[in-house]
């Protein structure tokens, strides 16, 4: 029969099967070779008795580790064995690809080595369960966005990545030549986001590449990365975000809780534990001062915002005062929001605007956009923008674009959280701020 997943090999007691996967151990004995075969579905032993088959016996001895292999045998118990109480007695053996020996780095050692080395080997390292099951978590993370958005009525679309003019700052701007013209990689997808809201398609989403040429190396920045976005039209205010969010977000983990608990608890040892709604909510102006009660400044270059640390602190005062892992942080000042983000009419000093902090890392940036085409332009040019380069953007606001908002959300931040990872690289597929190759 064809080959089939190794945990359904208890229902093929007696039978003959056919697996493929790598050679995790070979123990050569005397009258015996055990191979441990590990494929994504699992691990299982595979006996042989040499004097039954010294030919295959000959062609085992020569595997090494890691090596890609297709085997064929028969299914026994064997209460002994560790993996499942059951092995394959070898009848068949075809060496696919013969791993060069020694291995460049151990990844299945008692210990990992650094992520540096990890990354230089990826391939090797993402053959760990571990790695399997972060890409399995990913892809069920994904899959119920946006079954959530497609019951919701959304729509997905696909913006641009090369684009004339920056979508959000001009200093973290990635720059090439296009044709006869300059270009610049796209951080954000905001500008287009926008113009479907013009386009009355109401409810959209995206989950695609931005980039950021941001110099800062830390465990949470990255110069390319996924970004998850929503835009809705027809909103009262940021609140009906923040709400839309909660929902969304609950019945995200909600689907990742029943699809891999068990096994996300067994292998990174993290409880998913799915949120109550309401999320607490605090405004910045009183976060700043419940902060200060504990001894924390803002940095200068930071006023009006929190730091790394400023948010871990705040994480820990709402966990402490509110039994809560999520906290909406709103009500940021002017100074530190984009031009387009909507201001209370009376204070014109503050917007309406999120951020959503999970454990004390900031998952997702919110605001209602300011849709009025002349305060718009006049935001822009508050912020010392030149209107000539955002005219493309302007008019989308020109002629009927309703009311509305949405907000960015981090998918490699949201699974670093998730997994009780420590630094974005562990859960990206491959990237690294000064990496090209591999």
């Amino acid at each position: 029969m064809g080959h089939i997943s190794i945990p359904r090999l208890t229902h093929h007691i007696g039978q003959t099967v056919t697996l493929r996967g790598w050679v995790q151990t070979l123990r050569d004995q005397k009258h015996m070779q055990f191979i441990i075969l590990r494929n994504p579905t699992g691990t299982v032993q595979v006996a042989l008795e040499k004097q039954q088959n010294p030919g295959l016996a000959k062609i085992a001895s020569t595997l090494t580790r890691e090596s890609a292999v297709r085997l064929t045998g028969r299914v026994v118990q064997n209460p002994h064995v560790r993996l499942g109480g059951i092995e394959i007695h070898l009848a068949d053996l075809h060496i696919e690809n013969r791993a060069a020996s020694p291995l460049p780095i151990e990844p299945f050692g008692k210990g990992l080595p650094g992520l540096e080395p990890r990354l230089n080997w990826r391939h090797l390292d993402l053959r760990r369960p571990e790695s399997h099951l972060l890409f399995q978590v990913q892809t069920t993370v994904e899959a119920a966005m946006r079954n959530f958005w497609y019951q919701e009525g959304f729509i997905e679309i696909h913006t641009p990545k090369l684009m004339g003019s920056a979508s959000e700052s001009g200093a973290e701007l990635f720059e090439l030549p296009y044709f006869d013209t300059t270009a610049y990689l796209a951080q954000s997808s905001q500008f287009y986001k926008q113009m479907a809201m013009a386009a009355g398609f109401d409810k959209v989403f995206e989950i695609g590449p931005v980039f950021r040429a941001n110099p800062s190396f830390t465990s949470r920045h990255d110069t390319e990365f996924t970004s998850v976005d929503v835009e809705i039209a027809w909103i009262e205010s940021h609140a009906d975000l923040m709400a839309f969010e909660e929902q969304w977000l609950c019945d995200v983990l909600s689907t990742v809780r029943n699809t891999h608990g068990e096994a996300i608890a067994e292998h990174f040892g993290s409880e998913i534990i799915v949120p109550e709604r309401p999320f607490p909510h605090i405004a910045m102006e009183e976060a700043v001062a419940r902060l200060a009660e504990r001894g924390y400044t803002p940095p200068s270059e930071k006023l009006g915002d929190l730091c790394p640390q400023g948010e871990r602190l705040l994480g820990e005062y709402i966990r402490e005062t509110f039994g809560h892992e999520f906290v909406f942080l709103t009500d940021y000042p002017v100074s530190v929001r984009p031009f387009y983000h909507r201001r209370y009419p009376e204070n014109l000093a503050v917007t309406k605007s999120f951020d959503l902090l999970w454990k004390g890392l900031e998952l997702t940036t919110g605001a209602q956009r300011e849709h009025r085409p002349d305060i718009l332009a006049a935001q822009a040019q508050e912020k010392g923008l030149l209107l000539e380069p955002l005219r493309f953007y302007l008019d989308f606001f020109k002629y009927g674009c309703p009311p509305h908002g949405g907000f960015g959300f981090g998918l490699t931040r949201m699974l670093m959280v998730l997994l009780g990872c420590n630094n974005v690289r562990e859960v990206t597929y491959l990237w690294g701020p000064k990496r090209l190759y591999p």
